[in-house]
């Protein structure tokens, strides 16, 4: 008998609220519906296997039905079913989940693989339809239900003559969303939100034996890690993320104490060297999935890698789209980060020569690590290296003096250690050469985020280590061991012909001969101009200290000059020096090109 009744909800207002809020995304409620389906089946498997219920032996699966004439979405599948009670429990009462109902009533059925934890998942099909038809027979000997509500707070309830267990969902598309009326859109869809649910899904199933279903029921995560091959992973990879660039290598997650996490993060190839280009990490739950780089699991330097992860036990609110932030997540959040740590130290330690070839990709990700997560950084400081000028690559241990440094890379004493670096190793050529030649050494810091990764360690280790660029000082080892002597008269011809306020002036005697003179700039109140050039506070410009190498033979010989050619050939060595520090400047280039020209014109005079 027909019969009418009132959707049981809090305010009167509720309807209209949920039907343009409970998500931020109009597509979701086809991860709802099909979500649902997956749990109506995982709670007909288990009173199978509990013996409370019998398999006919067909297959287990969602099927969803796309009719653009009729302007209908159905999503089917054959698992427990519902009776005409259960309907007006876990349908008209909004926010009563079945899930949690199922678990209380068979505690021994064990909560693996069942999603639904707050019964609002349904409500998300009137976003996009008008009207919404549930067909339902449930396992046990009852009547089969036929339910239908426009979604206004009114339903209507009967019984219908469907035979098959399960349910039914037919959804009367809005006039306004055409666009879930398009098959290839409704394959992308599950596609995107169903890919690894646990039981086949299809759309428009033909039952002609070449139905392919658009997801995979035992990906790759979910196994383990034993049964896993490298080609695996990689066609994984490939099919998951679109990357056609193998990945550098991954770290498999499979935790089952104190909390379930399953998954597989990937490192990428370096896409673009100038900047850290965000990821993708896929979080589900239960193979359901819920959203791309959640921060509250995700710790957000690792949101640069690619992944899959699929946590149960993460508290999902209404729209299982975001976390909550409790001590469960944060734990979750820390066994992440730990895991990812230890694949990389044990590759470093395990194999050196291929984690100094992973290194160029790797070495952005593991700073920014750093920089962004302490716990990260305590557990790779150790492993962090450096190319040096000679092409090799060391750590800071390998630059310190033996006497500083035990034989796990850890200092002794806190003694001051200056380490010199190239930022950029075509412009600072001259300056390297200085360095080989005297057996020095510099490690390369030529990337985007090393100004910020060595202040970062230089404030990590106050007394431990000092940064300086190899453009900024002279080593003492660069001079001569005699004291430099004070040269009144050549100090005054240069500042006579070079007449700059801004530059400063100082003689040595560098061991290289063949250099004139070299800039250098105080390190840390060029830090400072860079970083007010950054944020607009300053020019950028800054002070400067030209160093004339009083044992360069040209030099020598300036004292001999008449005033003219003192003042070129002071002007000529000064643009050397900046020709070697930083790019000229417009009016520095032309000045430059024009006492080329000069010089060309007097060669063939």
């Amino acid at each position: 008998m027909k019969r009418e009744g009132n959707i049981k909800i809090a305010s009167e207002n509720m309807m209209p609220i949920i039907k343009k809020w409970l998500y931020s995304d109009k597509d979701i409620f086809l991860r709802e519906i099909v979500a649902n389906g997956i749990d109506a089946i995982t709670k007909f498997k288990k009173l199978v296997n509990m013996g409370e219920a019998q398999d006919n032996g067909e297959e287990f699966c969602i099927k969803i039905s796309v009719d653009k004439k009729a302007k209908t979405l159905t999503v089917e599948d054959n698992g427990i079913g519902m009776t005409e009670e259960e309907v007006e429990n876990y349908i008209t009462q909004i926010a009563f989940s079945g899930a949690s109902d199922f678990l209380s009533k068979y505690e021994k059925a064990n909560g693996d693989g069942i999603i639904g934890h707050f019964g609002l998942g349904f409500y998300s099909v009137y976003m996009v339809s008008e009207n919404v038809e549930i067909f339902t027979k449930s396992y046990k000997d009852k009547p089969a239900v036929h339910w239908v509500s426009d979604g206004n707070a009114v339903y209507s309830i009967e019984e219908c003559d469907k035979a098959e267990r399960g349910t039914k969902i037919v959804m009367h598309i809005d006039s306004v969303e055409k666009e879930f009326l398009d098959e290839n859109n409704i394959k992308q869809l599950v596609k995107k939100y169903c890919a690894f649910m646990p039981y086949n899904v299809y759309v428009n199933y033909k039952g002609d034996g070449k139905d392919e279903p658009l997801n995979f029921t035992l990906p790759l995560y979910a196994k383990n890690p034993k049964d896993c091959t490298d080609e695996d992973y990689k066609k994984f990879y490939r099919d998951t993320f679109m990357d056609y660039n193998e990945p550098i290598f991954w770290v498999h997650l499979n935790m089952d104490y104190p909390f379930k996490l399953k998954g597989i993060l990937y490192f990428p190839k370096v896409r673009n060297k100038v900047e850290l280009e965000r990821g993708k990490v896929k979080l589900y739950c239960n193979q359901v999935f819920i959203a791309d780089n959640i921060k509250e699991v995700i710790p957000e330097f690792l949101m640069l890698l690619n992944g899959v992860i699929d946590c149960p036990d993460i508290p999902l609110n209404v729209s299982r789209s975001f976390l909550q932030n409790d001590s469960q997540v944060r734990k979750i959040s820390k066994h992440i980060t730990k895991k990812v740590a230890d694949k990389l130290t044990a590759l470093y330690k395990n194999d050196r020569e291929e984690y100094e070839i992973c290194w160029e990709d790797t070495a952005n990700f593991i700073k920014f690590g750093c920089i962004k997560d302490k716990d990260f950084y305590e557990k790779v400081k150790d492993i962090i290296i450096y190319k040096d000028i000679n092409s090799k690559f060391v750590n800071l241990c390998d630059l310190s003096t033996s006497e500083n440094c035990d034989g796990n890379g850890n200092k002794d004493k806190p003694e001051h250690k200056n380490i010199y670096y190239v930022s950029d190793q075509l412009q600072q050529t001259q300056y390297i050469k200085m360095f080989k030649d005297e057996g020095l050494n510099a490690i390369l810091c030529d990337n985007f985020i090393d100004p910020h990764f060595l202040s970062f360690l230089e404030y990590n280790k106050p007394n431990e280590v000092k940064f300086t660029r190899i453009d900024a000082g002279i080593d003492g080892a660069l001079k001569t061991q005699s004291e430099t002597e004070e040269d009144n008269v050549l100090s005054d011809i240069f500042k006579n012909a070079l007449q700059n306020d801004k530059l400063t002036v100082k003689f040595e005697k560098l061991k290289n001969a063949d250099v004139p003179a070299i800039i250098i700039t105080d390190e840390y109140m060029r830090r400072y101009s860079e970083m007010g050039q950054l944020y607009g506070m300053t020019d950028g410009a800054l002070a400067m200290t030209l160093i004339v190498n009083l044992n360069c033979p040209l030099i020598s010989k300036i004292k001999e000059l008449d005033e003219e050619k003192q003042k070129f050939i002071c002007k000529y060595v000064y643009s050397l020096a900046l020709l070697s520090f930083k790019k000229l400047e417009a009016d520095e280039l032309d000045g430059f090109i024009k006492a080329n020209i000069q010089l060309l014109d007097n060669y063939i005079k």
